[in-house]
């Protein structure tokens, strides 16, 4: 534990949704959800608006629907966040090193390494002077905790929300912690607040009272340690400025269970693509391929294949997939697939045309001559798409469009051979909705433009924060919010 809060964890606010709102002026204010939008979709995010209503993330996107059912609901634009993630880590990676991203929109930062910040007062400053950053930059909202520790950290970003600061004193953790539920406690999930529970011990204070011993007991040894640790406040994870990604994978769960193998196969080669791609922008390569099954009744299967070295080939992996396609029954439907790949490096090892090769001969010598097709042998034919689905598959929701006479907008909705699109601009006035046919020649997918037209020059920053101040300084924790 440190005797300052120069620990930093940030958590944007919404994100997702706040991005929306932001982009276009005509949601400021309402209930936005984001995620998928099909029979099957699963909320990604939700905005302040639409939580009062009941919706969270991790929700069906039908259940979100019967609780707010004039909410808008949005297809994420995943190109969007990222680049206003980027604008973010570069904030705060001139803050200091080490900062340890979490997620697109959650970090921790050592303000300390970064010599910005070594007291109370420094560390309350930087904090609010980021999140003066974050907005003129992004034009998005970011709660900021400052604590002596990571986990206090994120408790204090927590209680911060949405776009506030809260401060830990040091010396003051247990106090805080204690009428805190055990869910607050990071790794105490479901089961274990239950487990606890049921054992008599719904608050931090309950886990400090009842003893290492009795946690052991409980839980096990290594959470058991762990977890009296925490609710006596204690935390010496340092931040790590790189986590080394374990894995690369995509995964797509379909609207209406897929029978025809086919067309499994070939959704297995498209994600096996995609893994590719994915691989290859954070300049990877990877030893292991992994497919991943979900069948019809929820079982989950996965399958992997070691290769002889790390490649980043898309021919290698797509059909190593197929292969281990080929050990999976998938008979009754399949709801989701999903293809990664494990084993991590920085270097392609083999001569990725030779290991192609390679992959090719062994699909060949695995070959079975094929029987002929009996009536009871064919496969169920998948439905065709219908209009509507097309439709909706070409133009998602919430995504951005040009029209030559209109110029920029987004897709309202899809249907009957129809799309809808409200032409409007980041930071301008509500704009005019139109309707148009789903093949209409002018109307044509566009790319999402910058939240912040004109942002604030940060090239300079931090250099303009006033130096942190050396001695004690007597300071009260707490919260400040706008």
């Amino acid at each position: 534990m440190r005797p300052a809060p120069t620990i930093l964890h940030l958590d944007m606010d919404a994100f997702y949704a706040s991005a929306e709102q932001a982009a276009k002026p005509s949601l400021r204010g309402k209930a936005v959800v984001v995620g998928g939008l099909g029979p099957r979709g699963v909320v990604a995010t939700a905005s302040y608006e639409a939580r009062v209503l009941g919706v969270h993330s991790a929700m069906p996107t039908a259940q979100a629907r019967r609780l707010a059912p004039n909410a808008a609901y949005l297809v994420p634009r995943f190109s969007l966040y990222r680049s206003v993630s980027e604008q973010v880590m570069e904030l705060l990676g001139r803050l200091s090193p080490l900062v340890e991203p979490l997620s697109l929109d959650e970090a921790f930062v050592d303000l300390e390494a970064g010599g910005v910040a070594d007291d109370t007062v420094s560390a309350r400053r930087t904090g609010e002077r980021l999140r003066t950053a974050i907005r003129e930059v992004t034009g998005l909202s970011g709660s900021v905790g400052l604590a002596g520790s990571k986990m206090l950290a994120k408790i204090a970003s927590e209680q911060a929300k949405p776009d506030g600061l809260v401060l830990i004193e040091p010396g003051t953790e247990r106090e805080l912690l204690a009428p805190m539920p055990v869910r607050t406690l990071p790794g105490v999930g479901p089961a274990t607040g239950d487990h606890l529970r049921r054992a008599g011990m719904t608050t931090v204070h309950d886990l400090a009272e009842a003893g290492e011993a009795e946690l052991v007991r409980l839980v096990g040894k290594a959470h058991g340690h762990g977890l009296y640790r925490m609710a006596l406040g204690l935390d010496d994870r340092p931040v790590v400025a790189e986590r080394d990604a374990k894995s690369v994978s995509v995964e797509d769960t379909f609207d209406v269970d897929l029978h025809d193998r086919v067309r499994v196969r070939a959704e297995v080669e498209r994600l096996a693509v995609r893994c590719v791609e994915r691989l290859r922008s954070a300049d990877r390569s990877g030893r292991t391929v992994v497919l991943k099954v979900r069948r019809y009744d929820f079982s989950t299967l996965t399958r992997s294949e070691t290769l002889r070295g790390p490649t980043d080939d898309p021919t290698v992996v797509r059909e190593a997939a197929a292969r281990l396609l080929e050990a999976v029954d998938t008979t009754g439907g399949v709801r989701l697939l999903g293809v990664g790949v494990t084993g991590l490096a920085d270097y392609t090892q083999e001569d990725l045309f030779a290991q192609a090769a390679d992959a090719r001969e062994l699909a060949a010598r695995a070959e079975v001559p094929e029987k002929p097709v009996t009536e009871d042998d064919k496969p169920v034919e998948e439905e065709p798409e219908s209009a509507e689905q097309l439709a909706a598959r070409r133009w998602p929701a919430g995504h951005d469009v040009r029209h030559t006479a209109h110029g920029h907008g987004w897709v309202q909705g899809s249907g009957v051979g129809r799309v809808t699109v409200r032409f409007e601009e980041p930071g301008g006035p509500v704009g005019r909705v139109v309707t148009f046919r789903v093949d209409d020649p002018e109307l044509s997918p566009a790319d999402p433009l910058p939240l912040v037209r004109d942002p604030v020059d940060y090239s300079s920053w931090p250099a303009s924060l006033p130096k942190s101040r050396s001695g004690p300084v007597s300071a009260a924790g707490g919260e400040s919010r706008p």
